[in-house]
C-alpha cells in the first residue's frame, strides 16, 4: 500500500496542505519514505463537524452493531499486518517481534471490546421502579444507563506505535461506549499511522458505520492538537504521555469555557521494594528479573521499574552488586526518537552529578542508549531522583528497614504499580505499606514485575497524579470504556419511549440493578 501522507476526514482524503514532513529511522537517522502533511484548521473544523453528525448516528446503534464494527476494524488491522508491522519497525526501532505481538494485542483489545458491546451489561442500567404508595411522597420511575459523551480526541503514543496509537485502547474503548473518534497521530510514526487509518477506514466503510466515526490528522508539532482539544464540540481526550505534555493538555481543557476532562497516562517510576526474607532467600533471582523489566523495550514503557528499595547490609550488597553486573553487560540499544534520546542522556547526566553511577551509562551515539545502574539512599533521595526517567535506567535506594520504605511510600507522587517482593511474613510484616500503596498506585504487584500490561478485564491501569490525571479510571482492560460514558436518568417514561436496555421486557437480556438487586429478569408494571 501506498502512502499518501494525508490527514482522512471522515471517509475523505484530505487535500494537499503547505507544511510537510517526513518520518526518520530512529536507528539510522535516515529519511523513510513518505511525504506527510499537516492538517489545516479547515481540515480540523471539518472532522469535527463530521464526528458530530456521526454521534448522533452512533447514539443509536446497538452493542451488536458496535461490535461488529469493532470486529471488522480488527479483522482489517490482520489483513494489513506485516505491511503495518514492517513500517512500525523502521520508524520506532522496535523489534519486528514485538510489533507482531503489539498488533496481536492492538486485534485482541479491538475484540475485548467487541465482546463488552455485545454483552451490553457494561451500561450499567438500573432501575428504582414506581412505588406510588410511598409515604409521606410516591417515588417516581427511575431508570439510568451510561450513554456516550460525543466526538472523543484521541492521542497517538511515541512507545506504542499500534496498542497506544491510532487503532489502540483509548481509540477502541470510545467506539465501545458509541463515539467517534479523531486521532491526532504521532509525528514519529505517521506511516503507520497511515496504515493503520486507512485499514480502519476501509472496514468502517463496509459496516455502514457513519461518515466521522473516524478521522486521522497530521502534524509534526502540538498545533493541531491544541485545536482538537479546544474545539467545543470535542466533549473527552485520551493521551499518553509525557507529564509536560498531558499537564499542557489538562490546562488547556480546563481553560476552555465549557471543561472537558482529559484521561491523561503521564509519569511512574513504578516503586520496587524487596522485603527482608525475599532478599535473604532469592535476592539473585529477583536482580536478575529486575534487569529484564527495566531493560525491556529499552526502558520504555511506562511501567518500567525505575526505583528499587533494599535493605543494607551484606544480601543488599549482593543484590546490588549483581543488578549492576548484569546490566554492564548488555548492549547498546536504540531509543524511539531522537528528543527521547537528548532527554535520557540529559537525565544521566544529572544523576551522575547527585549520585553513585554504579555499572553501565557509558555515552552513545544518536538514539542510541545503554543501561544504567544508580546507587543511593534513603536520606538522599531528592524530589528530583523520584522522577521519571525514560530509558533503560534504575536507581537502587537503600535503606535501613521496612520503616524507611513505609517513609517514602507515604510521601511518594503517585504511580500506575508498586511491586513487593517478599514471602507471607514479608508481606504481614508489610501490611502498613501494602496500605498506603493501596491509595497511590492503580495496580499493587507481589513477587512479579510492573512490565507487561495484561488486557482484561479487572486490569487497571491507572494511579493518583502525576501518574494519571483522574485516579478513577483505567486505560487498560474493559473498565476504560467508563472514561467515554456519563450516566442518563429517565423519569417516569413510558416503556415505549426507554432505550432497550431499560425496557421492562429487558430485550437484551443484560444484567441490571433492579431496586437494589442484580438481575435479568424482566419488570412487571
Amino acid at each position: 500500500m501506498d502512502l499518501h501522507g494525508k490527514s482522512l476526514i471522515g471517509f475523505t482524503e484530505a487535500a494537499a496542505g503547505e507544511t510537510r514532513f517526513k518520518a526518520l529511522n530512529p536507528a539510522t537517522g535516515e529519511a523513510l519514505p513518505g511525504e506527510f502533511v499537516k492538517a489545516t484548521e479547515e481540515q480540523i473544523a471539518r472532522a469535527v463537524d463530521l464526528a458530530c453528525s456521526a454521534a448522533a448516528v452512533l447514539r443509536g446503534v446497538s452493542g451488536k452493531n458496535r461490535g461488529a464494527m469493532l470486529r471488522g476494524v480488527a479483522d482489517s488491522i490482520e489483513a494489513s499486518g506485516e505491511e503495518i508491522v514492517q513500517r512500525a519497525h523502521r520508524e520506532s526501532a522496535l523489534t519486528l517481534d514485538r510489533l507482531r505481538g503489539e498488533l496481536t494485542r492492538t486485534t485482541n483489545q479491538l475484540r475485548m471490546f467487541a465482546s463488552v458491546c455485545e454483552e451490553g451489561s457494561w451500561v450499567n442500567a438500573r432501575i428504582d421502579t414506581l412505588q406510588p404508595d410511598r409515604k409521606p411522597l410516591p417515588r417516581p420511575d427511575l431508570r439510568s444507563m451510561l450513554r456516550p459523551v460525543g466526538p472523543v480526541v484521541v492521542f497517538g503514543a511515541s512507545n506504542f506505535p499500534l496498542a497506544f496509537s491510532v487503532a489502540g485502547g483509548d481509540t477502541a474503548s470510545a467506539w465501545a461506549a458509541g463515539n467517534p473518534v479523531l486521532v491526532k497521530a504521532h509525528p514519529a510514526h505517521p506511516g503507520t499511522s497511515e496504515l493503520v487509518g486507512r485499514a480502519i477506514t476501509e472496514a468502517l466503510l463496509k459496516s455502514g458505520a457513519p461518515d466521522g466515526t473516524f478521522s486521522l490528522l497530521f502534524d509534526d508539532g502540538v498545533a493541531v492538537g491544541r485545536s482538537l482539544v479546544k474545539h467545543p464540540a470535542v466533549r473527552a481526550v485520551g493521551f499518553t504521555g509525557s507529564q509536560r505534555a498531558g499537564r499542557a493538555l489538562m490546562d488547556l481543557a480546563a481553560e476552555r469555557p465549557e471543561p472537558i476532562p482529559v484521561f491523561a497516562e503521564m509519569s511512574s517510576t513504578n516503586p520496587v521494594f524487596v522485603l527482608p526474607e525475599a532478599l535473604r532467600e532469592r535476592g539473585g533471582v529477583i536482580a536478575a528479573s529486575l534487569v529484564t523489566s527495566f531493560t525491556l523495550g529499552v526502558g520504555q514503557f511506562c511501567t518500567k521499574p525505575g526505583l528499587v528499595f533494599v535493605e543494607n547490609g551484606l544480601q543488599g550488597d549482593s543484590f546490588v552488586g549483581k543488578v549492576g553486573d548484569s546490566a554492564s553487560k548488555l548492549i547498546t540499544s536504540t531509543l524511539l526518537t531522537s528528543g527521547i534520546a537528548a532527554a535520557y542522556h540529559s537525565g544521566l547526566e544529572k544523576r551522575r552529578a547527585e549520585i553513585r553511577l554504579l555499572a553501565g551509562g557509558a555515552a552513545a551515539e544518536g538514539c542510541g542508549a545503554n543501561a544504567a545502574v544508580f546507587e543511593t539512599d534513603r536520606n538522599a533521595l531528592s524530589e528530583e531522583l523520584v522522577e521519571e526517567l525514560f530509558g533503560p535506567a534504575v536507581l537502587i535506594v537503600r535503606c535501613s528497614g521496612l520503616e524507611e520504605m513505609l517513609d517514602f511510600a507515604c510521601k511518594m507522587p503517585g504511580q500506575l504499580t508498586a511491586t513487593l517482593h517478599g514471602t507471607e511474613a514479608d508481606l504481614r510484616d508489610a501490611s502498613p505499606l501494602v496500605e498506603v500503596l493501596q491509595g497511590k498506585v492503580g495496580r499493587v504487584i507481589f513477587n512479579g514485575f510492573p512490565t507487561g500490561v495484561e488486557v482484561s478485564h479487572a486490569m487497571v491501569h491507572g494511579g493518583t497524579y502525576p501518574a494519571t490525571s483522574d485516579p478513577r479510571f483505567t486505560s487498560v482492560g474493559t473498565l476504560a470504556i467508563d472514561r467515554f460514558a456519563r450516566p442518563v436518568c429517565f423519569q417516569s417514561f413510558p416503556d415505549e419511549g426507554l432505550p432497550g436496555e431499560l425496557k421492562d421486557a429487558n430485550p437484551l437480556n443484560i444484567l441490571r440493578l433492579v431496586d437494589g438487586k442484580s438481575t435479568r429478569e424482566r419488570i412487571a408494571r
